[in-house]
């Protein structure tokens, strides 16, 4: 099923083929970009979907020494990285394809939808365009090429036991490592001592090393840590020690595995906690571990926004194709699955044969609105992958309006997939009835490891918190004109189809409530009036972008074959009858500025 979606995205709505003709991707055509998702359809299918139970079941351990994954695991890492995926995107005297970064997620959702655990590959990726954006010349070739080939993994080390997502709090410090610690040949080299919480992929043997990027701060004169986010470094730390070149030395840096987080879904993929500067495999007198600053002192936040937002679409992704995978899962249930009459203006005759529970209305209801969610936030996230692609190789003022777009787009491809996609999966469970609940089908698995992206990279109140507290006021607004504009051309040229003016009116009107609310909620200019209902701001947000996307996933089918269009437009009008008049109610609170929330007294409860 995600094929023929695939292209209808890729080729009659984003238009993919238009990229050929710019110089990056002159030497692909449209046979490149089928071979490359023939590729990885083809390791998906062989590599990762039928182990996906085996590693929910047999979660990583620890031996003392080394932890232990399934050998499924490590062969799947091999086929992924043999692909050349890795650096799919990258430049060819980095060893990558030079795809387009808009193929390069959709053929990434292969593995996302065959086992999302297994193929969670997105933190090495992005490790090595932090490095490629931020690091020096020599990271640059030691770290981030190892991770584009495969050798090396990589991570992304931000929370701590006492500072989740309050990362002004971490405590991990830095030292500089000896006088002469701006001589070492990989950066200003440092000394790290602190412990770091939920660190995905922090420690396995899938790859020779694995490279830790690791928030920490710098103390001042006075031995004080920093204040604030302000203060914060980031620093590239190997599990194993190398020289100049890359070469591992032998030599472990002391970075050690404290303990394994069992988590409820993610379970291929190790979660742990790590700890740095124990001094138990360093040399006496050289407590901490060695990192090398990457930027400048006290701009490790802002160079970390490079992989945090990549890593929220690459989630918003997962999250996705986990909805998919459940309502592909939960259609094919209905079509064989016998239960039930048909409602008639007599009732129901119980002498006439079962019908498969998908002809059943409200079974319809459930399928629909799993396919409007998954595909329509699917739909966003390669838009989102094709603005990147037009901010690497467009024209001056396009690369322009999509960075704009993609300030204000990123919080909503997160959020947006990791809360209705899930609601996807639990209408996958009921659709399946109590087998749903079982380990007899997929679903209850599916949902549990979507259940932990409304957590990852940023947790949905975090996510709302930068919507309305940052980017639609940024720039006075214009990355919200901007949006606003789009939505409105797509508005205007569905408003010339009769079948599809409704549509066209109640998004207009559903955008004019929202432009009209977020003036409401800075009114008064005080944040905490404002922001006390970030996260309903959130979800009307998500919605009207949502059904912007279907609305021009409509205009787009309509020269598509017959069940393609018919399918498109029933979930367009899905969207638009039953999910966007949700948007009044939520925009109601943040209109108003509805106090309870932050009036309300602890002790109350």
């Amino acid at each position: 099923m995600l094929r023929p979606v695939l292209d209808f995205l890729l080729y009659d709505w984003l238009q993919l083929e238009q990229l050929l003709s710019r110089p990056r991707f002159q030497e692909h055509s449209r046979e490149t970009f089928d071979s490359v998702f023939d590729s990885c359809e083809r390791i998906a299918r062989e590599r990762f979907a039928p182990f996906n139970r085996l590693v929910d079941t047999e979660e990583p351990r620890f031996d003392g020494e080394r932890v232990i994954l399934p050998k499924a695991t490590h062969e799947a890492w091999q086929a992924y990285a043999g692909s050349g995926m890795l650096a799919a995107a990258q430049d060819a005297d980095l060893g990558g394809m030079q795809l387009p970064c808009t193929l390069e997620l959709a053929a990434n959702a292969f593995f996302m939808k065959a086992s999302v655990s297994i193929s969670a590959a997105m933190l090495t990726v992005g490790n090595a365009n932090l490095l490629l954006t931020h690091g020096t010349p020599a990271q640059r070739r030691v770290f981030a090429q190892a991770e584009l080939e495969g050798r090396w993994a990589g991570t992304m080390c931000l929370s701590e036991p006492q500072a989740g997502s309050s990362l002004s709090d971490i405590a991990t410090r830095a030292l500089p490592d000896g006088a002469d610690f701006e001589a070492d040949p990989l950066g200003p080299r440092y000394r790290l001592t602190g412990n770091k919480m939920w660190i995905s992929a922090g420690d396995h043997e899938l790859t020779e090393n694995i490279v830790h990027l690791v928030l920490a701060k710098i103390p001042g004169p006075d031995g004080k840590l920093p204040s604030g986010t302000k203060g914060i470094s980031l620093f590239v730390v190997p599990k194993r020690m190398v020289d100049g070149e890359g070469r591992l030395t032998g030599e472990r840096n002391d970075v050690t595995l404290a303990g394994l987080n069992h988590k409820c879904g993610w379970r291929g993929i190790t979660n742990t906690l790590l700890n740095f500067g124990e001094g138990r495999s360093m040399p006496a007198g050289r407590a901490g571990a060695v990192g090398y600053l990457v930027g400048r002192p006290g701009d490790g936040l802002h160079c970390m926004f490079h992989l945090m937002n990549e890593a929220r679409i690459g989630v918003g992704m997962a999250s996705a194709m986990l909805g998919f995978a459940g309502y592909e899962a939960s259609l094919s249930y209905a079509r064989q699955r016998p239960q039930g009459r048909p409602v008639t203006a007599r009732g129901k005759d119980a002498t006439r044969q079962q019908v498969p529970i998908i002809e059943h209305a409200d079974v319809k209801r459930m399928l629909l609105a799993q396919k409007a969610y998954s595909e329509g936030a699917l739909a966003l996230l390669l838009y989102c992958a094709r603005l990147v692609d037009e901010q690497r190789t467009g024209s001056e003022e396009s690369a322009a309006e999509a960075t704009q777009l993609l300030e204000i787009l990123t919080p909503i491809a997160k959020s947006f997939p990791s809360q209705w996609c899930l609601e996807a999966n639990s209408l996958a469970i009921q659709v399946h009835g109590g087998y749903g609940y079982t380990r007899d089908f997929p679903v209850e698995q599916y949902w549990r490891d979507n259940h932990l992206n409304m957590i990852h990279e940023g947790t949905h109140g975090i996510q709302a918190l930068d919507l309305l507290g940052r980017k639609v006021v940024m720039q006075d607004g214009a990355g919200l004109a901007l949006l606003a504009s789009r939505v409105r051309a797509t508005a205007a040229h569905a408003a010339e189809d009769s079948a599809l003016l409704p549509l066209a009116e109640g998004l207009g009107a559903a955008l004019n409530r929202l432009l009209a609310a977020t003036s409401a909620a800075w009114s008064t200019g005080r944040p905490e009036e404002a922001l006390a209902n970030a996260t309903p701001y959130l979800q009307a947000f998500g919605h009207l972008v949502i059904a912007w996307v279907w609305l021009d996933l409509a205009l787009a089918a309509k020269a598509a074959e017959p069940e393609r269009r018919e399918g498109v437009v029933a979930a367009c009008r899905y969207f638009h009858a039953y999910e966007l008049p949700l948007v009044d109610a939520w925009l109601g609170a943040v209109s108003r500025r509805e106090p309870v929330c932050r009036q309300m007294q602890a002790e109350w409860f």
